[in-house]
């Protein structure tokens, strides 16, 4: 693992910060991708049998790294999951709470 750590960070010093945000973020939608697929695969559900969604938009839905929030909960609650959105302030101020429940569903 330390050599591919130590490979990241040779390419990273070659590349502008710019770029390494860009494919970081690339990186994490290529993540939530695979992650829908595989929860969906985990629960034991076949693209072809979520009834509000077509196979083709099941497909569909999986390959994109962004959607509304109504879609991803439908698709959550069709293979038996429920989704939960907390957001927490990035400094600690006083009066607010550390974390904030927004979604649950």
């Amino acid at each position: 693992m330390a050599i591919v750590k130590d490979a990241i960070k040779d390419m990273e010093a070659r590349m502008s910060p710019e770029s390494i945000a860009e494919a970081r973020l690339r990186a994490k939608k290529i993540i939530f991708r695979m992650r829908l697929a595989d929860l969906r695969k985990q629960m034991g559900v076949k693209q072809s049998s979520l009834s509000s969604f077509t196979q083709t938009a099941v497909s569909k839905l999986e390959g994109r790294s962004d959607m509304k929030l109504s879609n991803l909960m439908a698709y959550l609650n069709e293979i038996g999951l429920s989704m939960e959105i907390r957001v927490r302030p990035k400094t600690k101020r006083k009066g607010v709470p550390r974390e904030i429940t927004l979604l649950k569903g």
